[in-house]
């Protein structure tokens, strides 16, 4: 488990980014995707369970360009204040650009062909945008947020893109989850799952927010659908 920076397409910037290595030959490469905290304990957590799957894993930093190495609580106030406004300054498009330099770089320098990104709450919606914007093999988004407003991008999903969608998610409205279903029901590379009664961040590995059931459901899912798509 390591920190590494890999150039941006430019090759005027370093992406900070924790790398958990598997043992022997990857089965593949997972980035995952951040929520709006930072690459905090329970994303370097999520990265050693890919690892340790097989898979090598890696977490960029979606901030560095602001400030980089943050690591902020949901359960601080303040905290929580200061990362929605890191993810109100965030520019989505550049973003996403820095994750084509991290595909490239794991098929590249790594060595890895097949890449799926897993992204939680911000980082779902990054999961959606990766699909219709990139070549990545696989997408998985957990609870990811104004997805229902990038609808006229479905078009663009070309390769597998699996969403995790609670439905007592306090962030996305009914009106929102509604949408999303009669937008993306009927695409033939998405898969949409619901988990009734289950709020945002309910598969967060630390913190109040986890439901055990919903997150080893939902956890369960995502690694399938990755083992047929990524390897």
């Amino acid at each position: 488990m390591t920190n590494t920076e890999i150039p941006t397409l430019d090759g005027k910037g370093l992406i900070p980014a924790y790398v958990a290595r598997p043992e022997g030959t990857p089965r593949g490469a997972i980035i995952v995707q951040q929520e709006i905290f930072g690459v905090d304990a329970g994303i370097r957590r999520k990265a050693d369970s890919w690892a340790a799957k097989g898979y090598l894993a890696v977490a960029p930093d979606s901030f560095w360009r602001q400030k980089p190495g943050i690591e902020l609580s949901p359960y601080v106030e303040e905290e929580m204040a200061q990362a929605l406004d890191h993810m109100a300054a965030h520019d989505f498009d550049l973003g996403i650009r820095d994750l084509e330099a991290v595909i490239h770089w794991i098929r590249r320098e790594e060595g890895v062909p097949k890449v799926g990104l897993v992204g939680f709450c911000m980082g779902g919606k990054i999961a959606y945008m990766v699909a219709a914007r990139t070549d990545i093999d696989a997408s998985v988004g957990y609870y990811g947020v104004m997805i229902d407003q990038m609808l006229n991008e479905k078009h663009a999903i070309a390769r597998p893109l699996m969403l995790h969608i609670p439905t007592a998610d306090h962030f996305v409205d009914a009106a929102a989850q509604k949408a999303i279903h009669e937008g993306l029901d009927d695409h033939p590379r998405v898969t949409l799952w619901d988990y009734e009664g289950l709020d945002h961040g309910f598969a967060a590995e630390i913190g109040a927010r986890r439901d055990e059931a919903g997150a080893q459901l939902a956890d369960k899912r995502t690694a399938d659908f990755f083992a047929e798509h990524v390897g």
